[in-house]
């Protein structure tokens, strides 16, 4: 199939009136008495942040359901302990008081994975599935996905090969699978393409899965990277329709990353829809920089899955916990019975990743307005609430995954005794994390914010560290949400 061609890349004109995103239903208190217990499958995307910092650098606060709290959390690096042998994750806890009401309590339950050195990670074999068609014709979208594949391509080693698969109008190879070192014949065909024409995605999808079992490497890492705006108005382009076909194609051992790219109709959405049930990750890239955080600086996270269909459970004692509520992962949540379910879907973790889950938590005896009340139950009460050895524990985390290649999950599990530090001695990780939580919460006009203000997040980073990484950036981008809010 020749390149598809088209004119210089347009300027974005500021309208973002097309762009779509899921509905999110921040998650409620849940009675202890009621609900022991709180299931759902980990999450290691980080879109969100840099969507939000995109709409906040070009002067607009981002819409409501664009801020995804966990990963706002998620976007940024802790020092977390690292595994032991015995499991590729590891799971800690920290719990004080909460910064945003006194009355509770906020507990950070932290997963780390196994960190692999880049030179002993696994042969890959990667089909790059490109968006090509007319609304990739801006320079923040096919431009700057071109050079992020570039920086990818850097990273990758001689036994590593690549095949580019695009669509627009219709879908064809434009590079068959190809030995990494070969790197300036990919190169070319990545500087060779074009933006033009309308979008079939699901064509594109079929034949990006069909190249990549064709070279098929076993014990390697096998995988499709599709980048997209996620506009995918031509052939499969029903959310159902996608997750039918991802959800068959994953069965094949072939891992999916999605990025999403540019501005004014970005169907973050469709995006994630195809990364969660296709066994990948995904990520939203707005600048060269984000493009080398995530493919360069975080290579082995991004593409290189150390357990998959990671699930967590938390089982709150009755004696010490009234009422809880998890802070983002509403579209990850799992009934009960599903964390012992190995046929049921989860996420997956990469090389070093670290995933962060928050709680804020009604200590027995607190008044809540927030808490709705349910008719007291009967029969259900708590066999071992009275037992002496569990009268101090506060919770029990569970955590099971599968080996990459696995079909049955292993678990790990760990206790969390009723200990609560004053927030003022937390850790720098936690407050950190506390002021990154409190900023999603405004952004998204939360209820439980408790009338707090961007000057509360402001005073709560100037008791953390920020000169780490990427954490300075997050200041200014306080001070900017701040100014954008009061006008």
């Amino acid at each position: 199939m020749s390149v598809v061609t088209g004119g210089v890349p347009q300027v974005f004109d500021g309208d973002v009136s097309n762009e779509s995103y899921e509905k999110i239903e921040e998650n409620p208190y849940k009675l202890v008495g009621n609900n022991p217990l709180s299931t759902f499958s980990i999450d290691v995307d980080r879109a969100s942040y840099s969507n939000v910092r995109r709409y906040i650098n070009n002067g607009q606060m981002p819409p409501i359901d664009a801020v995804r709290i966990e990963e706002l959390i998620n976007y940024f690096e802790y020092e977390y302990p690292e595994p032991t042998k015995e499991h590729p994750v590891a799971v800690t806890h920290e719990i004080t008081q909460c910064p945003w009401n006194n009355d509770n309590y906020l507990l950070r339950v932290a997963l780390a994975g196994e960190k692999i050195a880049d030179d002993n990670l696994p042969a890959s074999n990667l089909v790059f599935l490109l968006d090509v068609s007319g609304s990739m014709n801006y320079a923040t979208k096919l431009p700057l996905d071109k050079k992020s594949l570039l920086m990818l391509l850097n990273q990758l080693r001689e036994k590593d090969r690549v095949a580019i698969v695009v669509y627009a109008g219709s879908a064809g190879v434009v590079l068959p699978s190809t030995s990494a070192k070969n790197k300036q014949k990919i190169i070319k065909a990545i500087n060779n393409l074009r933006a033009g024409g309308s979008t079939a995605g699901g064509a594109g999808i079929n034949l990006a899965y069909k190249i990549a079992k064709e070279n098929f490497i076993t014990d390697g890492n096998n995988r499709v990277i599709l980048a997209t705006d996620g506009d995918f108005n031509v052939g499969v382009n029903s959310e159902g329709g996608l997750e039918r076909l991802i959800e068959e194609k994953r069965k094949e051992g072939v891992f999916l990353t999605c990025l999403g790219f540019g501005m004014g109709n970005y169907k973050g959405s469709k995006i994630e829809v195809l990364a969660n049930k296709g066994n990948g990750n995904y990520g939203y890239i707005d600048t060269e920089e984000e493009a080398n955080k995530m493919l360069v600086k975080e290579f082995g996270g991004t593409l290189h899955t150390i357990a998959k269909d990671v699930k967590a459970q938390i089982e709150f004692n009755p004696r010490k916990v009234q009422a809880y509520r998890l802070l983002g992962y509403e579209n990850r949540l799992l009934n009960a019975e599903d964390f012992l379910d190995d046929t049921k879907d989860a996420g997956e973790m990469g090389s070093g990743h670290t995933v962060t889950a928050l709680y804020e938590i009604v200590p027995v005896g607190i008044e809540n307005n927030h808490i709705k009340k349910v008719p007291e139950l009967k029969y259900s009460k708590d066999k071992n609430i009275k037992s002496k050895e569990t009268k101090e524990e506060m919770a029990t985390i569970k955590i099971r995954y599968k080996e990459p290649k696995g079909s049955k999950s292993n678990e790990l599990s760990h206790i969390i005794n009723n200990s609560v530090a004053i927030f003022e001695q937390a850790s720098n990780d936690h407050i950190f994390i506390s002021a990154v939580t409190l900023w999603g919460m405004i952004l998204r006009q939360s209820k439980y914010a408790e009338k707090k203000e961007m000057k509360d997040v402001s005073a709560m980073l100037k008791k953390a560290q920020t000169n780490v990484g990427y954490r300075s950036e997050f200041v200014k981008l306080v001070n900017k949400s701040a100014k954008l809010k009061s006008n």
